[in-house]
């Protein structure tokens, strides 16, 4: 969601608010804006649209500060015009904020029945008027500050400018993440790491509730309580080249191609590749008799491919959720249920949630995050991190493909665990996991061949996606990942439904892109081809080399992935589908990393 930087600094800190920014704009954002400390008092500088045009802005009217905020703002309350782009102004203050204020009309009615009136759609704007409310009865700016907290409901992170307070930062979190960053003299807030990452790699993590005043040489944080406390600073390790394109157009085609990298650092992790064992730590796997999975968009259809590769192995039930729902629909849970929730960032708000949800149930939880110092991460009985470096692009690839790989491992390290194979069908899966990261290398070769089937696909307006048994919540996948960046509509079927409704959309005009290697399910799929080809279907079969020659005669395309174990198929099937999308989104001329309407890390329900 939107991205926060706070600088109280020992020089100029317009550029460095910019640089900042930048890194933030994975989060997804609409509008953007800077405010600092100068000579005439507090000025904010703000423009609708990229960042490019509020470095427009700042090159014409420029911010001699040395304390200031900036923002990045994904438009939930009032469109996303200058005036509701952030900072938000009101008396002696001025902040940024990312989440959501529940209660915001209720506080507005009350606040406009005293006198104050509103110059934003945004229901930021009323923290700013109740915060200005309280310093105007006299309060010390801390004391006003929680006086605020305490009024105010939802999911938020907050960091504050004081008129008159001119070395002060007031920040809060309470839902979405926040960070303090320790620097030589100078201290920051931030959205995550790699906000503050350009200045500091020492960062210490808010908890939930906490909120924080800082001066250029310190951090004082209190509890939700208003209690003082300590929280640990951590050195986090920052690779600028982890931020740059590179030789790539996109961010999403360099994550695409990171991904052998990726797996193979992922895998690495969950097996000792010289005895051929799994290394799965914190969890009696004999002792579990269910997984709960839970996850939102592409981490819930990882946890539907790990149900795939984890029931028929290990004889485990598995039941994946889409976290958005799961509390809602009071699940009937059980003693002896593991608890996996995956999310890249860790912050995903209805996950977070879900999970809370579990534990607060009895059960033991688990998580595969890719941030390690995130708060799923830190509230989680065990944590299973990926290791696929950060995703900067809005559609999810590297991180898919790693989050399938824990769970691949999970699956061969359960089974062992529950007898279902031995040491020596162990060792001989290990080996099989072990290829992957040089067949999705090999998958990713497919990049050409892709190309060309993008250029038809592009000028649908519909695509279906068919799979069956793993295949299918790839093609869940496939289709998310096109409506997504390209915004074609697109809808994923497990290919055994599509007699019951889906063939009724089939025509000579709608792709229909068949994911079907040469596995136990391959006749079928091989069928379903043959209908849909007999009513002018125009299929795309993505296969491998047994799967095309023993494909029926007529698909408009055959696109051969690289043979492989079924146990590792979806790791290698994902770089086709992920090719294809991308591809059709450039041929499109769509904006492939920050997709409209829709943010990196969703911190908010």
């Amino acid at each position: 969601m939107c991205g926060i930087i706070g600088i109280v600094g020992a020089s100029p800190v317009q550029d460095r608010l910019i640089e900042s920014l930048k890194r933030l704009e994975y989060r997804g954002y609409d509008s953007a804006g800077v405010a600092g400390f100068t000579k005439d008092g507090v000025q904010r500088r703000r423009a609708s649209g990229k960042l490019k045009n509020l470095e427009e802005v700042l090159a014409a009217q420029p911010l001699e500060a040395v304390v200031g905020i900036g923002h990045t703002r994904w438009a939930t309350h009032g469109p996303p015009t200058e005036g509701n782009a952030h900072p938000h102004h009101a008396g002696r203050v001025t902040l940024v904020h990312n989440g959501i204020i529940e209660n915001f009309a209720e506080l507005k009615a009350r606040l406009q029945a005293e006198g104050r009136t509103f110059d934003t759609d945004t229901d930021t704007e009323v923290v700013a008027q109740l915060l200005d409310r309280e310093l105007a009865s006299g309060k010390a700016p801390i004391d006003a500050f929680k006086a605020t907290l305490d009024q105010v409901r939802g999911a938020f992170a907050l960091v504050i400018m004081v008129e008159g307070e001119e070395g002060l930062l007031l920040g809060a979190r309470r839902g979405p993440p926040l960070v303090v960053g320790y620097g030589q003299g100078e201290m920051f807030l931030g959205s995550d790491a790699l906000a503050v990452g350009p200045f500091t790699n020492r960062v210490a993590y808010l908890e939930d509730g906490d909120y924080v005043a800082l001066s250029r040489d310190k951090a004082q944080i209190f509890d939700e309580d208003g209690k003082p406390v300590e929280r640990p600073v951590q050195v986090v390790p920052q690779s600028p080249a982890l931020m740059e394109k590179g030789n790539y157009r996109h961010f999403m085609e360099k994550e695409i191609h990171d991904q052998p990298e990726g797996c193979q650092r992922t895998i690495a992790a969950y097996v000792d590749m010289v005895a051929g064992a799994t290394t799965f730590e914190g969890v009696d796997l004999a002792g579990v008799e269910r997984i709960q999975v839970v996850g939102c968009g592409t981490a819930y259809l990882a946890g539907l491919v790990g149900k795939y590769l984890i029931e028929p192995l290990a004889d485990l039930p598995v039941d994946v959720d889409v976290a958005s729902e799961f509390r809602y629909r009071q699940p009937a849970l059980r003693e002896n249920t593991l608890t996996i929730a995956i999310s890249q960032s860790g912050e995903t708000a209805d996950t977070l949630a879900a999970l809370r949800y579990c534990k607060d149930k009895g059960l033991q939880t688990a998580v595969v995050v890719n941030a390690q110092g995130s708060t799923m991460a830190r509230e989680a009985d065990v944590v299973w991190p990926i290791y696929c470096g950060p995703e900067i692009g809005v559609a999810s690839t590297k991180a898919f493909t790693a989050q399938v790989s824990v769970l691949t491992a999970l699956a061969v390290a359960a089974a062992r665990a529950r007898g279902r194979i031995d040491a020596a069908e162990e060792k001989r899966l290990v080996g099989v996991l072990v290829e992957a990261p040089r067949l999705i290398a090999e998958s990713i070769n497919l990049e050409e061949a892709v190309q060309g089937i993008a250029h038809e696909v592009s000028k649908a307006r519909d695509v279906l996606y068919l799979g069956r048994g793993p295949m299918y919540p790839l093609a869940l996948e496939g289709a998310l990942k096109l409506k997504e960046i390209s915004y074609i509509h697109a809808e994923g079927y497990a290919a055994g439904e599509l007699k019951h409704g889906p063939i009724a959309l089939v025509d000579e005009e709608t792709p229909i892109v068949i994911l079907a290697p040469y596995d136990s399910y391959f006749e079928k799929s091989a069928s379903n081809m043959s209908e849909v080809m007999a009513r002018g279907g125009q299929v795309v079969f993505i296969t491998d080399p047994e799967g095309e020659r023993h494909a029926p005669a007529g698909a408009k395309v055959v696109v051969t992935a690289p043979r492989c174990d079924p146990l590792i198929a979806p790791l290698v099937m994902s770089a086709p589908i992920q090719l294809l999308a991308y591809q059709v989104a450039v041929q499109k001329g769509a904006d492939v990393d920050q997709p409209r309407n829709l943010a990196k890390s969703v911190t908010v329900e």
